[in-house]
């Protein structure tokens, strides 16, 4: 399944982050896809100097999620996944017929 993890943290936290997101390559069961970092203000009423990471992640089980979410967590950032539905380019209105049936 994928999930968009967005991750948020004090920039002085960067270090430990950087280190778990490491870390969380190494987790079986999930591989990265594409990772994002949001240079300026995310969303409003962010403290200043927090930097906001979106990933595209596949997981193939809970536990293999929660092990990278509580990885970012322990390192002092916020984190949280929304899990996504693929859909081919053009192809929406094909999709919504699928789960009208």
């Amino acid at each position: 399944m994928k999930f968009i993890t967005f991750t948020m943290y004090d920039v002085a936290k960067f270090a430990e982050v950087a280190k778990a997101s490491d870390k969380n390559s190494k987790i079986p069961g999930q591989k990265l896809l594409a990772m994002y970092g949001c240079m300026g203000k995310a969303f409003d009423g962010q403290p200043p100097n927090t930097i906001v990471a979106i990933s595209i992640r596949e997981t193939e089980s809970a536990e293999a999620l929660g092990a990278a979410l509580l990885n970012l967590s322990f390192a002092g950032a916020t984190a949280w996944a929304v899990p996504v539905m693929e859909m081919p380019v053009g192809s929406a209105e094909a999709e919504l017929k699928k789960f009208q049936k």
